[in-house]
């Protein structure tokens, strides 16, 4: 037996709850993982809390990420022994997940950790510091470099912008963080921000084309501020998009692509090829200052993390949560 977030709909209406869970119960795959620590992501609190129609199937562990050490395993790449990480995968969503004390998954789709981090630093990182990653990469590909002009970064205090501001400065960026929470400024400039300025900025209709403010942005709301994002980037810049805390559309103009050749890339983190994983989990362990992690993250034990997804949700949340499944 194991403990577990375990996501429920029947008769009896949508639920989350502690639950002691057998492990003959524990889904197909070739590998056993004995977690140490998950965390909750926005699509976690999704799960929990109900709030999207996250959970494909019932009854479900959610937990879209996880770091461990492998217990046993058919696949040729890990043995008992190894520590790894899993982000996405569909994981928490369609396949059992992170936020229990065990779990069982397809050795294709974890990944060695990083010997320069703790499991516990991976899930300060987590999904959504390795999606930040993503974000930088891209931005690099397409030619940004340090001293190109100011980026800006939208959902500044959740945990994708929290690590792609403090990985931005770390690499010689200028950053403006764009925020809710205007209280939070003085963390946001720990991380590296330059300057902070309010969302709602961002966040209201606005024109086709405004005043040129970034020559880059990573973007995690969607909605009106992308639209409005687009819309003051420089000439040839690049917005990298990876959310939709704000909306699902995008209620914007060709204006900005056509009078001013900017770039709309999106970010997938969860079918991302497993070489794309490594290669970004090994430039998180070069470009990730360790202290920015203890800034980034607040940890609670298994048991606390119902409560913590309704405070996710209700944007309460600063930084990243790291989940102890084995703490009580």
């Amino acid at each position: 037996m194991f403990k577990g977030i375990v996501v429920e709909k029947d008769a009896e209406g949508y639920r989350a709850s502690l639950a002691e869970i057998d492990e003959n119960r524990l889904p197909a795959g070739d590998v056993t993982v004995r977690v140490e620590y998950s965390t909750l992501n926005y699509k976690d609190g999704l799960a929990i809390t109900g709030k999207g129609p996250v959970v494909r199937s019932f009854p479900m562990v959610p937990g879209i990420d996880f770091a461990g050490v492998v217990e046993q395993s058919d696949h040729p790449d890990f043995k008992p022994g190894d520590t790894v990480v899993l982000n996405g995968w569909g994981v928490g969503e369609a396949h059992w997940g992170g936020l229990a004390q065990r779990a069982r998954v397809k050795g294709d789709w974890l990944i060695p950790l990083p010997k320069r981090f703790s499991t516990r630093d991976a899930m300060a990182i987590g999904t959504a510091g390795y999606t930040a990653m993503l974000c930088v990469m891209a931005l690099e590909r397409h030619g940004l470099k340090a001293g190109d002009g100011p980026v800006l970064v939208t959902g500044a205090n959740g945990g994708v912008g929290s690590v792609a501001i403090a990985l931005l400065a770390k690499l010689g960026y200028t950053v403006t963080a764009s925020t809710g929470r205007p209280g939070e400024s003085d963390y946001l400039r720990r991380l590296g921000a330059t300057d902070v300025i309010d969302r709602k900025e961002l966040s209201e209709p606005g024109k086709p084309l405004q005043k040129e403010r970034w020559i880059a942005a990573v973007d995690s709301v969607g909605s009106h501020t992308l639209a409005n994002v687009c819309a003051q980037l420089r000439y040839n810049g690049v917005v990298t998009a990876c959310g939709l805390a704000q909306g699902l559309d995008l209620p914007g103009s060709v204006a900005p692509f056509i009078l001013r050749g900017v770039s709309l890339v999106g970010i997938d983190s969860v079918m991302r090829p497993k070489a794309d994983r490594v290669a970004a989990w090994e430039r998180l362990a070069r470009d990730l200052h360790g202290p920015i992690l203890e800034d980034i993250a607040t940890e609670i034990a298994l048991p606390q993390a119902i409560d913590a997804a309704a405070r996710l949700m209700r944007g309460e949340i600063r930084g990243r949560l790291v989940v102890d499944v084995n703490a009580s």
